[in-house]
């Protein structure tokens, strides 16, 4: 067992909008602490309209002009901090705006659940089992870990207006394999997961910084088990197995939008999962909602969120109590998993222009 220090998203607390999210790039992001945080105390029970477009800094700080956004757009991405409840209930903003313009032409692409748990996600959306057997069946706990309740708006909505549902993550075992032994180590069965081809992102900023979160280990357990190569593979395997399964659904169903749930490492300056979708659906409209922290909605957007997203989405969470850090034991089959950095930069492959 190797003990290696859980690290969800960091962000520093300022007056005003927070500035930028750097989530480390260590363990497995998807995995929930063993021990629950104290709870978060929200200054608001919904989220604001504070919406600012990320590359011109325009307002769009209503619900009227943010529901504009959704209509228009084929792949909506709404990007969340796992543990934070407004970055939920703003993804359940999205959606209802997106069922007003699409009606049931809806698939909702879920971070969440991997592609294995595909056939029980149809269940639960279709309400042939409770939701007790879905996350009996989906192993929830193991799989995710974060609470349910967060995300049972969304699931709700999907059986009650009878929307389709997508599992989008690749299995953890095949990131970390990647990680360890890179993308020529896998057996036919794990590259069913992923595309046929996978683009390691040409972005520098973004390469930049994952090279930069991946020195930044140092002598530490898990930066003896990968190379700087493998690493970076498994990133691109990452995001690249969740995109082509947005892109072969948008492809393969056409007048269908598709809402996608997923934490904001995998957005951020699209060049991540939506360069992804670009790549393989080129005529899809696409916008990516990054959410942020803020005391209050800031008057201008703060220049260092320029570009890192189609949109920046400014919520007031409240701060975090303190909770005592506990180190997370992790077994070698899953350490490897890297959690997604934020800074990935603004021009990566056709990148996602922002709505005006």
């Amino acid at each position: 067992m190797i003990k290696l220090i859980f690290s969800l998203i960091l962000f520093a607390q300022c007056a005003g909008a927070a500035s930028v999210k750097k989530p480390k790039a260590n363990v497995d992001e998807r995995k929930a602490p063993e021990t629950p945080p104290a709870p978060i105390v929200l200054t608001h029970d919904v989220p604001n309209f504070c919406v600012f477009g990320s590359q011109s800094g325009k307002a769009f700080t209503s619900e009227a002009a943010f529901k504009s956004v959704v209509w228009k757009n084929d792949v909506v991405y709404v990007g969340e901090t796992h543990d934070q409840p407004l970055d939920h209930m703003a993804q359940f903003e999205a959606l209802k705006a997106m069922r007003i313009a699409r009606g049931s032409k809806i698939a909702v692409g879920f971070e969440m659940l991997n592609q294995t748990l595909q056939p029980v996600l149809d269940e639960y959306a279709a309400g042939k089992i409770t939701q007790e057997e879905f996350l009996n069946k989906a192993d929830w706990k193991k799989e995710w870990g974060f609470d349910f309740g967060m995300y049972k708006p969304l699931f709700d909505f999907i059986a009650a207006n009878k929307l389709r549902a997508l599992a989008l993550n690749v299995p953890k075992k095949v990131v970390a394999k990647i990680a360890r032994t890179g993308l020529d180590s896998l057996s036919s069965e794990e590259k069913s997961f992923l595309p046929e081809k996978v683009e390691i992102s040409a972005h520098k900023k973004y390469n930049d910084y994952l090279k930069e979160s991946f020195d930044g280990h140092g002598d530490s357990p898990m930066a003896k088990m990968f190379t700087i190569e493998n690493y970076l593979a498994s990133m691109a395997a990452w995001n690249e197995g969740m995109g082509a399964r947005i892109a072969d659904f948008v492809n393969a169903n056409p007048g269908y939008a598709v809402l996608v749930i997923v934490g904001n490492g995998h957005l951020m300056y699209n060049a991540a999962i939506p360069a992804s979708v670009k790549a393989r659906a080129k005529e899809a409209r696409q916008a990516t909602f990054l959410t942020e922290s803020a005391a209050a909605c800031p008057e201008k957007m703060p220049k260092e969120n320029k570009d890192m997203a189609s949109y920046i989405w400014y919520l007031n969470h409240a701060p975090k109590p303190e909770a005592a850090a506990a180190p997370v034991a992790s077994t070698a089959a899953t350490a490897a998993v890297p959690a997604v950095p934020a800074a990935m930069p603004a021009a990566a492959q056709q990148p996602v222009t922002e709505k005006k």
